[in-house]
């Protein structure tokens, strides 16, 4: 039975809205189908995707639109700050960037 839990994809979305949240919160999360559903969202609105699974476990513990604890702060900033440049890079390449 745990040989197939392994096997599960996840998803958690996060997002953060500066004028009424004081830390990112999470936007959506699911395992099997809805992980499946909220990548390929993501995909179709060019939102740059981090594949991290030990984040992924910690993230999947808060609640849906729960704002993350302090003690992820500087992970998920760092996962942010990654995924901007992504964007950076892409926009300077001439391409469509996420518009998050």
């Amino acid at each position: 039975m745990k040989e197939t839990q392994k096997h599960v994809k996840s998803a958690i979305a996060l997002g953060y809205e500066e004028e009424t949240e004081t830390a990112p919160s999470v936007k959506a999360k699911g395992k099997g189908y809805v992980a499946e559903e909220i990548i390929k969202r993501a995909k179709e609105h060019n939102i740059a995707i981090q594949e991290d699974p030990s984040l992924v476990e910690l993230l999947s513990k808060l609640e849906l639109h729960q704002t993350i604890s302090a003690e992820l702060y500087e992970v998920v900033a760092e996962v942010f700050a990654f995924l901007y440049r992504i964007d950076q890079h892409t926009y300077e390449n001439g391409k469509s960037g996420n518009n998050r």
